[in-house]
């Protein structure tokens, strides 16, 4: 008895903490946007509403839309979401729902909203939905999904997270925890970003959830650390460069773009 309550206290030790549930992020306002459907993605002066093929511009103070850019679906299939990174906008893009899966990076000039450059990624560990920049590597999240979408052999719980060198070699990669799998099933991580506190934030594809998450240095499983309630319904979403805490997300079937402020006090 003694010997199986030691193994028990034993292995008790060694599992990874409970995820905590947290105060819900904040609604600040919302603004009307018809291409709201795939993601946002924010710099000091405007929003940027993400379509599968579409990108729209809108005036952040006033939300008034300011440009548009359209692409040819053929080419264009799927903008799954994008970010301001170092004055680009850098757009996460694959072939969904075609298989095999194949996957780019799509950057375009947010001034002029005019497409630069594909740089296409090759085989990965699914289709990539969303990437971000920190430390001097890429991140960037690859979805699996269960039916449509999908490979053979792999479903929701492939979903892998990878750190890539400045010019997209592979340097390491996460799989994702089964607490926050069970809640993105039967889909997957569609938007993510790194947060001011150097914490992954994650959504799914249609939950009004936030993932707060810790990467072990090196590779390994995501660590769970607490579910945030948002005002959004999945989708991609976008840290506010001035103001961390203030983060843009969507609501798909409103067509709107959300913005919210992160609670105090999340889990360590």
């Amino acid at each position: 008895m003694r010997r199986a309550a030691l193994v028990l206290a034993a292995l008790l030790a060694a599992a990874p903490p409970l995820a905590l549930a947290a105060p819900a992020a904040e609604l600040v306002r919302r603004l009307p946007a018809e291409e709201a459907r795939q993601g946002v993605a924010v710099d000091a002066r405007h929003l940027y509403a993400v379509d599968n093929s579409t990108i729209a511009k809108y005036d952040r103070r006033t939300g008034r839309k300011a440009a548009v850019w359209t692409g040819d679906p053929e080419r264009f299939a799927h903008l799954n979401s994008c970010a301001v990174i170092r004055r680009e906008l850098v757009c996460a893009a694959s072939n969904y729902p075609a298989v095999p899966m194949r996957s780019s990076v799509e950057v375009f000039d947010p001034r002029r909203m005019v497409h630069l450059r594909s740089i296409p990624l090759g085989p990965q560990p699914g289709s990539l939905t969303w990437a971000d920049w920190k430390d001097g590597a890429w991140w960037a999240a690859f979805a699996n999904y269960d039916g449509r979408g999908g490979e053979p052999g792999r479903d929701h719980r492939h979903t892998t997270l990878v750190k890539f060198d400045p010019r997209w070699r592979p340097l390491a990669s996460w799989t994702f925890p089964p607490s926050v799998l069970e809640r993105l099933k039967p889909r997957s991580a569609s938007g993510g970003g790194w947060g001011p506190d150097g914490r992954l934030y994650v959504t799914g594809h249609d939950a009004g959830e936030i993932y707060v998450l810790r990467a072990p240095e090196g590779g390994g499983v995501l660590e769970h650390l607490a579910t945030l309630p948002a005002p959004i319904h999945g989708q991609a979403i976008a840290f506010d460069p001035a103001d961390r805490r203030t983060v843009f997300g969507i609501s798909r079937p409103d067509r709107q773009i959300v913005e919210m402020r992160l609670p105090h006090g999340l889990p360590e």
